[in-house]
């Protein structure tokens, strides 16, 4: 298989509302930030998000878990013919997305995201996170927040090795960051939340 492949009703498929795109990794920092990772779905899904994530374990799952509680649909977007490889997807995942290759997953997130969370996690979550940075910069402000202490501490570094900092034509007002739960739920009442396509 080599094209896009999607697993779910045709209805469940169909973009509905909102859709925050979560990125954190298998391993978390601390069980705090597990914690926190379960709160910020939960708190997204109360706003009226849908999830979209990696669909695996660690911070992934957290955020499914307290997005899936509150009754949000939650996808999943993995590459074709690593699936099996990587493990099943976590209990809380309800749709799956599968993509040929790591641009098209990247893609896939960016394209149909109206929220970007990140936290921490591996060279794959470090990945994910610079290429929403890149593509807010450049392509759309889709807004994207960094939330909890290990993200924090990144962000810190990239604008203090000024990997990250802004201009005139790259502006940085799509960036935010909260580190606690409460701040990301104050964060969320002060977006724009008209779906990507509406106006």
């Amino acid at each position: 298989m080599n094209a896009l492949h999607l697993a779910g009703t045709a209805a469940g498929r169909a973009r509905e509302g909102l859709t925050a795109v979560f990125f954190g990794g298998v391993v978390p920092a601390s069980a705090q930030e597990e914690t926190l990772a379960e709160e910020i779905g939960r708190a997204m899904a109360q706003a009226g998000y849908q999830l979209m994530h990696g669909g695996y374990n660690g911070l992934m799952e957290a955020a499914a878990r307290g997005a899936a509680g509150q009754g949000a649909t939650v996808t999943a977007v993995t590459l074709i013919g690593k699936h099996d490889e990587w493990g099943a997807f976590n209990p809380h995942t309800t749709l799956s997305v599968h993509v040929p290759d790591p641009g098209a997953r990247l893609n896939h997130y960016l394209d149909n995201a109206d929220l970007v969370v990140a936290m921490g996690g591996g060279t794959g979550t470090l990945h994910e996170l610079t290429a929403a940075l890149y593509y807010a910069t450049t392509i759309r402000p889709v807004p994207v927040c960094l939330v909890g202490a290990s993200a924090l501490r990144l962000l810190a570094f990239l604008r203090e090795e000024r990997w990250l900092y802004e201009t005139p034509t790259r502006p940085l007002g799509f960036l935010a960051t909260a580190d606690s739960a409460d701040a990301f739920r104050a964060h969320l009442t002060s977006l724009d939340t008209t779906p990507i396509g509406e106006t």
